[in-house]
């Protein structure tokens, strides 16, 4: 299937999508970052199923395979873990050649890439996603990253990948809470960016749920092409990258109120998909936007089974506190994205926190 090529000026890989493809990996990643040692990281999860089979496919790529499993959730992603992370590399021998693979979510991307950006001052990164969400979003564009106790992401880098291996087979294991949370980044980008993509999905919804091959493939290529013209456009997040931040304010701040992923919170896409609902109204509310947006917009997540409405979100004064040490403030100010139409948004950073309190109330 043909791929979609991400060009930077000083860099290129391709984001292949296709079924079965973890089969072909070994000669996929040979081809952009030869060497005899790999180092594989991968979700707990699915160590001992697509794990196997991922490093089956690099040895018969030639690689000798040192795999890591990882837990995945939002606690783990942090220096602690990466320093175990690098001395596992460090007494396997891997060198500067030696490419780091990411196998999982979004969460194990993001570590694994922050590793292989400064593992000997940067080595080879391979993604291979197996969520919908790391697939249409954390995959591409070389943000990686990892948590400290005063928010997500702190510390990170930019290290774009030399290959973004996508196996949409590996969303038949997904449990159907996280193939949900995935498609909010897909609602993300028809709103910001394409209104033909917010259309298409509400049409043949049943079956993306429904796991018709056709459906994800169309649905994940579509979404990889916008994430990756977003990124050419602008890699380092001077100006349009930014707007595939909308609803992630809001949604950092409700993930960092629960302590990274509490067992009662909201997973992330849950979290963004109230973070999307907040910013429109907030924008409907400002006259930014017509409200026809926010009634198509809560119509397609509550058909998805996402959520509209803040059943558990702490005080809006703590939620508020959050969004003020999230590290897009400039100027201590808080900027959002805000629709103004479907397809279309834009940052701004002149909303005054009560209308930001009071999209938080119409949360509740």
């Amino acid at each position: 299937m043909p791929s979609v090529e991400l060009k930077l000026p000083h860099h290129r890989y391709e984001i292949c999508v296709e079924p079965g493809l973890l089969g072909t990996l070994g000669e996929r990643v040979k081809q952009v970052a030869g060497h005899e040692r790999a180092m594989l990281i991968a979700d707990a999860a699915v160590a001992g199923t697509l794990g196997q089979k991922a490093i089956r496919a690099l040895e018969a790529g030639g690689y000798r395979v040192v795999m890591q499993a990882v837990e995945a959730g939002e606690e783990n992603k942090n220096l602690v873990v990466v320093s175990r992370l690098y001395q596992t590399m460090v007494e396997n021998r891997l060198e500067r050649k030696s490419p780091v693979i990411a196998l999982g979510g979004g969460i194990i991307g993001d570590m694994a890439g922050f590793v292989a950006a400064t593992y000997l001052r940067g080595v080879p990164f391979v993604q291979c996603p197996t969520t919908l969400l790391a697939m249409v979003d954390a995959s591409v564009g070389g943000k990686v990253g990892v948590n400290l106790p005063q928010g997500k992401n702190l510390v990170g880098a930019f290290h774009q990948p030399r290959l973004v291996a996508i196996d949409t087979e590996s969303l038949g294991t997904l449990p159907k809470r996280e193939l949900r949370c995935g498609l909010a980044e897909c609602v993300k980008h028809g709103v910001i960016r394409d209104a033909e993509l917010f259309a298409w999905i509400e049409k043949n919804l049943a079956a993306i749920l429904g796991l018709d091959k056709a459906a994800l493939v169309e649905l994940v290529r579509w979404n990889v092409a916008i994430k990756a013209a977003v990124v050419m456009a602008d890699e380092k997040e001077a100006g349009e990258r930014a707007h595939l931040n909308f609803g992630h304010t809001f949604a950092h701040a409700i993930e960092a109120a629960q302590e990274y992923g509490a067992p009662s919170g909201y997973h992330h896409g849950e979290a963004v998909a109230l973070g999307m609902v907040a910013a429109t109204r907030l924008a409907v509310a400002a006259g930014r936007c017509p409200a026809e947006v926010l009634k198509r917009l809560m119509g397609l997540l509550e058909r998805i089974g996402l959520p509209t409405r803040g059943e558990a979100l702490p005080e809006t004064e703590e939620l508020i506190g959050y969004m003020q040490v999230d590290k897009k403030v400039s100027g201590g100010k808080i900027r959002l994205v805000l629709p103004e139409r479907m397809g279309a948004v834009s940052v701004v950073s002149d909303v005054g926190l009560g209308a930001i309190a009071e999209a938080w109330e119409g949360l509740r």
